[in-house]
């Protein structure tokens, strides 16, 4: 019986994946719902200064909540290759919550995000841009079947989606070691969550490449 299709490690660096997608996974798990989830109750309190902006926030945040969701499924190789129509349809459902979120985010960076300091509302638009820059660079990979390419811009894609649950991540970890006001850290925070790991992913896509 083949098992091709199968998420069985054989191998060390197989088991180093498996355990990479786990991590990912469940740190997403968590930031989905302690983080994420508790701004649908729409308590004021929740939503403390973006109360104003409820709405963009919670496109913002549903957009978010999906691409993260659905992206370690896309990866998967036993769904890509027996279940083409799933992967298709969930393909479709992560472009259409990272345009909503991404949209949304830019309208928060112009609005809540400026009300904070204006390099906060630059690092929160420049986040929001790689984000619609990469799973639009991985959807013209896959409409002109440039499937490898496509992969590689998937991969960049979630690695921006991730750089949202790692802004909080960083953000709570700086506050508790009292390294300055929000004022102080936010813009530094909103570079560090992306620009850090999109570069250490481009140097491991780019390791083995022998064109």
């Amino acid at each position: 019986m083949k098992s091709s299709n199968i998420l069985i490690p054989t191998k060390p660096k197989e088991y180093l994946t498996v355990a990479l997608w786990i991590g990912i996974i469940a740190f997403g798990g968590k930031f989905v719902i302690k983080d994420a989830l508790p701004y649908f109750g729409f308590n004021p309190d929740t939503f403390g200064n973006y109360w104003d902006y409820r709405w963009s926030l919670i496109g913002h945040i549903s957009g978010g909540m999906l691409a993260i969701i659905i992206g370690p499924f896309q990866f998967w190789k036993g769904l890509r290759t027996k279940y083409v129509k799933i992967h298709r349809t969930l393909g479709v459902i992560y472009l259409v919550g990272i345009l909503i979120g991404s949209m949304s985010a830019t309208y928060l960076a112009w609005t809540s995000a400026l009300s904070t300091h204006w390099t906060f509302a630059v690092s929160l638009q420049a986040l929001g841009f790689a984000w619609f820059c990469t799973v639009l660079m991985a959807y013209r990979a896959v409409r002109l079947h440039r499937y490898k390419i496509h992969r590689e811009w998937m991969i960049r894609s979630y690695v921006v989606t991730f750089g949202f649950v790692l802004f909080r991540f960083l953000d709570e970890l700086a506050r508790s070691n009292d390294l300055g006001s929000f004022v102080e850290r936010a813009a530094t925070i909103g570079w560090a969550c992306w620009v850090i790991p999109l570069f250490i992913t481009e140097m491991v896509l780019q390791w083995n490449k022998k064109n």
